[in-house]
Parts: C-alpha cells; structure tokens; sequence
C-alpha cells in the first residue's frame, strides 16, 4: 500500500491533461452473456466527461442501452526496462514505466443535438488542430449518420511510474541506463522524469514532470 500511495497521480489537473493529450482510450462494456467488451477508441475528454463518436449501429451501442455501466482506460508506455538493468539473469525483474488513467462510470447515447455538436467539434479540434473543416452544427444531417457515446465518470484514478519511487542516485543510475539503451523513446522518457542529456551522461533538470 506504501508504493501503491506513491505510485498514484493525485492531481486532478495532471489527470486532466493527460487525458487532452492521449490519442486512444478503451471503453469497456457488459455484453449481453455478461462478459466485459474492450474496444480502443479515439476520444475527448471535456468537462470532466469522456465523449467518443460511434458508427450508429455496433455491440457496444447495444451494451450500452442494456447497461450503461462502463469502464474507460487510457495509457502510455514511457520505457520497458530490462531485466538486465537490475539483475544479470533474473527475467522477473523486467519492468515498465507508464502512465494510466483508469474511469469507472455510466455510459450514455447522446441524442442533444447541440451536445453532441460540442463533442464531435471537440474531438476535430483534438485530432485536426489546424483545422481545415467546417464546424458540425445543430441543423446538419451529418448528426443522424454518427453516434456520440459520453461516460459519466463515478471514479477516476491515475497510476504514473517513472522511478519516483526509488532514491535520487537509484533513479539518476536507472536514467542513464535508459540513455545507454537508446531506445526510440529513451530521450521522451528521460524528459518526463525530469532529466535531460549532456555529453553522453544524464542530469536533473527539475522534477518529474508528474
């Protein structure tokens, strides 16, 4: 329960944003035999809710009318960590570095018309931001060919490890490990732990970003 506390992001607003920066999420749905349905979606997240856009027919829609109980998920892979960066042969003690954000809530099917405008402008703004489109409005037949799913979320809770666990020269010698490694996303992770590169070694720039 000790690592579990310092493994948690409490701040709403770090949740937040990184919710408005991810480019895919998982909603989870009940089927009709009872079992959960996980399917990736793109999203947005406003307000404190989660919309996403739907082709007007599919399980999901059907699960959802049935029971909207939902889950949504969103993560990021930052760095896997080899076993070797700890022990010489021992394969358990490979790791990861990540962030998520886990929703529990109800799901609806939204019929506003001026609320679903506001999620599908939304969602082209997240995934088009220099724009090049015309804005959906109210009175567009456009809004009877498309569905927009909103969670209501009754809990919200993020998980981030990046080392924030460990002590300062622990954390100092797993960075530089990183960087030796060089994987395609070593030098994104050594940023968000707050470490940035000169002449081949790592140093601290300020503190984690999470």
């Amino acid at each position: 329960m000790k690592l579990l506390g310092k493994l948690e992001i409490k701040s709403p607003k770090r949740i937040a944003k990184f919710c408005e920066t991810e480019h895919v999420g998982r909603i989870a749905t009940i089927d009709s035999e009872g079992y959960p349905q996980v399917i990736p979606m793109n999203f947005v997240f406003l307000g404190g809710f989660v919309y996403m856009h739907s082709h007007i027919h599919g399980e999901k829609l059907d699960n959802i009318v049935r029971n909207g109980k939902a889950g949504f998920e969103i993560d990021r892979e930052l760095e896997f960590l080899p076993s070797y960066f700890t022990h010489p042969t021992d394969a358990s003690v490979a790791d990861t570095l990540y962030i998520s954000v886990v929703m529990k809530g109800v799901a609806h099917i939204i019929t506003d018309k001026v609320e679903k405008c506001m999620a599908l402008n939304g969602l082209m703004e997240k995934y088009q931001p220099e724009g090049g489109y015309e804005p959906v409005k109210p009175t567009d037949d456009t809004l009877h060919y498309v569905t927009v799913i909103r969670i209501t979320p009754s809990s919200i809770r993020g998980k981030y490890k990046i080392g924030q666990h460990l002590q300062p020269n622990e954390r100092r010698s797993l960075a530089q490990k990183i960087l030796e490694r060089n994987s395609d996303t070593a030098l994104e992770t050594l940023n968000v732990m707050g470490f940035a590169v000169r002449d081949g070694s790592v140093i601290q720039t300020n503190d984690e970003k999470w």
